[in-house]
Order: C-alpha cells, then structure tokens, then sequence
C-alpha cells in the first residue's frame, strides 16, 4: 500500500449488502479455483438468503466491507460466532469463525482486505467473548493473517466429505 494513500473507508456491512457479498463470494471461490456455475445457479441464491439473515443478527455475525464509487462493494471480511460445549481453555464454548476474506481483482494491493480483517477482529475484541477465532487460509492470504497473529493450531483441522467410505483396503 503506498505510504501517502488515505487509509480505506471501512464500515459494517448490512442486509442490503447482501448481493454484493455473494459477488465477492464468487470472486474468492473462483480464485480459489472453485468451480461456481452459472448465475443462475441455485447456491447463489441460498447464499444471498443466507447473507441477508445473517447480516441482521449483529450478535454473532459481522461483515466489514470496503466500496470504490464505480464498482460497488470491492472487499470484506466475514465472521461468525460458532458455538462448541465449554472447556478448560474456553469456558464459554465460543469460537470466532472468519470467512469471506475477499477483494475485487481489480482493487488487489491496496489494503482493503487487510482494513476489513482489522475491523473484523476489532468486533470479535469489543463485541464478542470468544477468546480464539479460526480461519482457513489460501497460501495468498497466508502472510496477511500470520502478520496479524494467526498462526497453525496445535491440533490440525481434518475434513470428511459424507458420506464416508472406509480407506481402499492394501492389497
């Protein structure tokens, strides 16, 4: 980000951003090389549903995003409040969830991601009592978030698809 440039204009996102998250969605699915399908296709439309509930209930779920005058909302960062049972370690049982990290391609290098992400955590810190929050990275996101404190849990995340099948038995 060049030195003399006015830090990004970051706000919280609300239910009428919500067509425009799934935009971003779709950016950072197809960067990801996530096939999306067609405009059509019916997970966008469950995902502009989902965006507009989730955006109303300001508890546990935020949205922080960042708009250039011709092209709309260009970048957010999304988090949740997933709820686990109580533990040593957290005793509320609340963990942060982080998603979305996503900006325009055309408006790449400019910090939006990195002020959306501030915002973000700064509402985890204020609002929410969650004392660790998660995210999945990509290896382009990677720097962003071990520069702002994140780092590999002790326990690696594993992944099931389901419905399972049993491991191809050696033979």
């Amino acid at each position: 980000m060049n030195d003399f440039a006015a830090p990004p204009a970051v706000r919280r996102a609300g239910p009428g951003d919500a067509r425009a998250l799934v935009r971003l969605r779709v950016l950072m699915l197809e960067a990801m090389g996530t096939p999306v399908g067609p405009e059509d296709a019916p997970w966008r439309a469950a995902a502009l549903d989902w965006f507009t509930r989730r955006l109303g209930d300001t508890e546990e779920f935020a949205a922080f995003v960042v708009a250039e005058p011709a092209l709309g909302l260009v970048s957010a960062a999304v988090g949740s409040l997933d709820h686990h049972a109580p533990g040593p370690a957290n005793p509320s049982g609340l963990y942060g969830y982080i998603s979305n990290v996503s900006t325009d391609p055309r408006c790449r290098r400019r910090g939006y991601a990195r002020a959306c992400l501030k915002a973000l955590l700064g509402w985890f810190e204020a609002e929410t009592p969650a004392p660790v929050l998660n995210l999945n990275a990509t290896a382009h996101g990677r720097s962003l978030y071990t520069g702002l404190g994140f780092a590999p849990p002790h326990f690696p995340a594993l992944q099931a698809h389901l419905p399972l099948s049993p491991p191809p038995v050696a033979g």
